[in-house]
């Protein structure tokens, strides 16, 4: 018998929301509420094959959300509440000596306290339930505890069915569980539908396992943030500020630098080196690294990017899955795309795309460049305007610049192209063949001028005006 899983609770809707979307996968703090609760799940050491979802509004997109992870997915149908949950999994927690219970739409909890209900439960407990006493009173279940010995928890009185008396009580049910199966499945089945719902609560289960003579115990949370759970868009957002500000704080004692951290948004996963600045505005996003002393301008996003030590990125850049190597430049309004690398020391500048690419050690784009499919030498200049033609209706194709080469403003390279090390393109150029090494390459119309032609014009204006 494997000894401990994992029980997340993710069959509401969430009506308060007014969302198509399962509450538990609204995001905040960069992940889904249900990827909080299960990292921290996965944190206290509780393995993906052991951790059990139950799904029920749109439970295809629950089981689409997790289906890369291992977790498997319980469905629950129609919802009848927490202890119906628990009753539809009673199948697969009989291979299980003891389980874990969280709510998935509750994505503060931590994997330290996830490790001590467990703990307790280990320590001889039938049934350990995490409290908390909040400042501010909440409508919670409320903690009732025996006279004679008060380490003992009787019963939860949920907020709606609780007597005045009761509503005094200032500890909380914070919603985390631990069980011993066999106990928590003998109460499973003495469940009632007696309350204002008509549904089968698990807070029940406490009050039925205590008269059964079974050890019930609190675990007070040393932060009572953790009970925050998510019923409206309001709630979001402030749990989206807290985990926020959580993880930037992380950052600064690691030796970051963020200016007006309010604004900064940065996912869980992102990591950044020592004395790294993000400016105001700054969103990391996804899996994105920084190497040390980086600078992030303002209002840039990053998703999924790796940054090597030393690289600049300037205000209102926008990159996406690209590598950057140390102490490359790049911005402001630069635009990377998937798959574009940027060699040590290379510099983009304004409004310049990379897509697909390789810009060479300190190589050149700093204006109004689009530069896709292409593997660009090291210190290549690209001049303002040039773009490379990858795509011919129906398949991409690629162009390669040799190094030290240059590319005269506003160029057009007609892929597939070859341009070979230092040879120049002239200005205006649209290139459709490949260029040798060391030669000037031309491909424009001659110019001609026609004196006096602005005159003419102007006169035979005139005369057709006079109905001449």
């Amino acid at each position: 018998m494997a000894a401990t899983a994992l029980i997340v609770l993710a069959a509401g809707r969430g009506t308060r929301l007014r969302s198509a979307l399962p509450k538990v996968l609204h995001h905040a703090g960069g992940r889904s509420l249900l990827a909080h609760v299960l990292a921290a799940g996965a944190a206290a050491g509780l393995p993906a094959a052991d951790t059990f979802v139950v799904a029920g509004y749109a439970a295809e997109q629950v089981q689409a959300a997790v289906a890369s992870s291992g977790v498997r997915v319980i469905l629950q149908q129609p919802q009848r509440g927490t202890g119906h949950a628990l009753q539809v999994a009673a199948p697969a927690l009989v291979a299980y000596s003891q389980i874990i219970v969280l709510h998935g739409d509750m994505p503060v909890v931590s994997a330290t306290t996830v490790s001590r209900l467990r703990a307790e439960l280990e320590a001889g407990a039938d049934a350990v339930l995490a409290t908390a006493t909040p400042d501010t009173p909440r409508a919670y279940g409320r903690i009732l505890r025996d006279r004679k010995q008060p380490e003992q928890v009787v019963a939860i009185v949920e907020d709606r069915q609780a007597t005045p008396a009761q509503k005094q009580i200032r500890e909380l049910n914070a919603g985390f569980y631990a069980f011993r199966v066999q106990p928590l499945l003998v109460a499973l089945g003495q469940l009632g539908t007696n309350n204002p719902h008509g549904e089968f609560y698990l807070t029940d289960t406490i009050a039925l396992m205590a008269q059964a003579g079974a050890k019930i115990r609190a675990y007070p949370l040393p932060d009572p943030v953790e009970i925050l759970g998510i019923n409206d868009r309001i709630e979001l957002a402030e749990v989206d500020s807290l985990l926020r500000r959580r993880k930037a704080e992380d950052l600064m004692t690691q030796g970051v630098s963020i200016y007006a951290p309010a604004t900064v948004a940065v996912d869980p996963e992102v990591t950044a080196g020592q004395d790294c600045v993000l400016e105001p505005g700054v969103q990391l996003r996804g899996q994105t690294t920084l190497g040390a002393n980086c600078r992030i301008g303002a209002y840039s996003i990053l998703t999924d990017c790796r940054l090597d030590d030393g690289v600049e990125v300037l205000p209102h850049c926008v990159l996406e899955r690209a590598q950057i190597g140390a102490g490359a430049r790049v911005g402001p309004f630069t635009r990377l795309r998937e798959q574009a690398e940027i060699a040590p020391g290379a510099h983009l500048g304004n409004f310049v795309e990379v897509k697909k690419s390789r810009i060479g050690e300190g190589a050149k784009a700093m204006h109004l460049a689009y530069l896709g499919d292409a593997q660009i030498g090291a210190r290549v200049n690209i001049g303002a305007g040039t773009i490379t033609c990858n795509y011919d209706g129906e398949q991409k194709h690629p162009t390669a610049i040799g190094e030290e080469t240059f590319v005269g403003s506003n160029s057009t390279l007609v892929a597939p192209l070859e341009i070979a090390a230092g040879a120049y393109v002239a200005a205006g150029s649209v290139i459709t063949d490949s260029v040798p090494a060391g030669a000037l390459a031309l491909g424009r119309g001659r110019q001609v001028n026609k004196p006096g032609w602005v005159a003419a014009r102007k006169k035979k204006a005139r005369s057709s005006r006079n109905g001449g």
